[in-house]
């Protein structure tokens, strides 16, 4: 089906689906989780294909993020059904004003209309798009990578089922057939068809969605997330932070990229760095970590020397960039300069230097003694999420479903007139 006609397709689900109950859209998203589980034997097929195709074209780290299991699959039901039993966000009254000739205004939740959603090899993406899409009353255009295609089809026909068993229609959720930049670019200018769009990927897609989008767009998720080591740390809190948002999943844009260490406890820190993310991870036959490091950091420890660019990229491997700071105002100069506004935290125990910090680094999400990889829709309690924004027009960070809202004047009167 040509992506007109399935942009078509969601702009005439999107009346019903605004209209629809919250028991109706319970129903629906209770169904889409059973009939997914359903499907697994058919869902984990067409993934072996797309891992297949994939293999030599792109690293482990991207054939994790594709690939899935009984267990995935479980989770990705289990986050539709943690949006099920979350609040409606449709309908909710935010400002109320009753005006002195008796107006009642009322500052009302309402749907977006038709999501499109941009997204490259995670097909957990296109259960939890959908999820959030039908409990906030949207319909949702997927477009996914071509990579993840026969995952990402099998799993929308799962999907649809469960909406038809529910009576709300099935092409609420489309997903794109033409994975060439083509659809890309359609999605991104079908101006009248198209109420919001969302690009969940790399830095690419990102700059090309905001560039050359005509609809409404949020800028999400490139990750150069950084984890600052203050003199004042605990250093067995900050190995421990480190480690996790490193190292327990690398490719997400929540880990860790950076890592900066203040000068006075640098050389008792780093070689306990080195010794936990390169050595101790080798010798139990895990991938190690690659520090590419600065001057002053090679002088104390072994590593790969920094070049230009590296701190300004979003690994998304095991790779950490690390950099010796001489104060606290060294390091958020440096999160000045090169973070990308998505999640960045300090590891100290002075409460003067946490709240400054906190105060001083614009950022989506901000930590005092904290793995960045908790920036995440479900760890904040909204269910699964779209995506997390990094600009601060209508969302910022983790987009649950009251992100996927705009809001309409509802005014009621008894035949005032001006």
């Amino acid at each position: 089906m040509r992506t007109r006609d399935i942009l078509l397709s969601a702009a005439k689900a999107k009346g019903p689906m605004a209209a629809a109950s919250e028991e109706q859209k319970n129903e629906a998203l209770f169904a889409m989780a059973k009939v997914l589980i359903e499907h697994t034997d058919s869902i984990l097929a067409a993934n072996a294909q797309d891992l297949e195709a994939a293999k030599g074209h792109i690293g482990n780290v991207m054939l994790d993020r594709l690939a899935l299991s009984k267990g995935r699959i479980r989770a990705m039901a289990e986050g539709i059904t943690q949006v099920m039993h979350l609040p409606d966000p449709v309908g909710r009254v935010l400002e109320r004003v009753e005006r002195p000739g008796g107006l009642i205004i009322e500052k009302t939740s309402v749907a977006m209309g038709v999501i499109a959603i941009i997204y490259e090899s995670r097909p957990n993406v296109t259960a939890d798009a959908a999820a959030l899409c039908i409990k906030s009353g949207n319909a949702c255009v997927l477009r996914g990578g071509k990579e993840a295609y026969a995952s990402n089809k099998a799993i929308t026909d799962a999907l649809r089922e469960g909406l038809g068993k529910a009576g709300l229609p099935a092409k609420a959720v489309g997903l794109v057939e033409d994975t060439t930049r083509a659809s890309s670019l359609e999605l991104m200018q079908a101006k009248g068809l198209v109420d919001l769009l969302i690009p969940r990927g790399g830095a690419g897609l990102i700059r090309a969605c905001v560039e050359q989008a005509t609809v409404p767009c949020i800028e999400t998720g490139t990750g150069i997330c950084h984890v600052y080591v203050d003199a004042a740390a605990d250093l067995d809190m900050a190995l421990n932070i480190i480690y996790n948002a490193k190292t327990s999943r690398p490719s997400v844009c929540n880990a860790a990229e950076v890592c900066l260490v203040h000068e006075a406890i640098a050389a008792a820190f780093l070689p306990r760095l080195q010794e936990r993310l390169v050595k101790e991870r080798s010798s139990r036959g895990e991938v190690p970590v690659e520090l590419r490091l600065c001057e002053k950091a090679a002088a104390l420890i072994p590593g790969t020397p920094a070049g230009a660019a590296d701190f300004d990229t979003e690994f998304l491997d095991y790779i950490l960039a690390v950099k010796v700071v001489g104060s606290a105002g060294e390091a958020l100069a440096h999160i000045a300069a090169h973070s990308t506004g998505h999640s960045d935290a300090i590891v100290t125990e002075d409460a003067a230097a946490a709240e400054h910090f906190l105060r001083a680094v614009d950022s989506a999400a901000v930590y005092v003694n904290a793995s960045t990889r908790f920036t995440d829709g479900g760890e904040f309690g909204l269910g699964c999420e779209m995506g997390i924004s990094t600009q601060k027009l209508h969302a910022r960070g983790p987009m649950g479903l009251r992100e996927l809202c705009t809001y309409k004047y509802i005014i009621r009167g008894c035949g005032q007139i001006r």
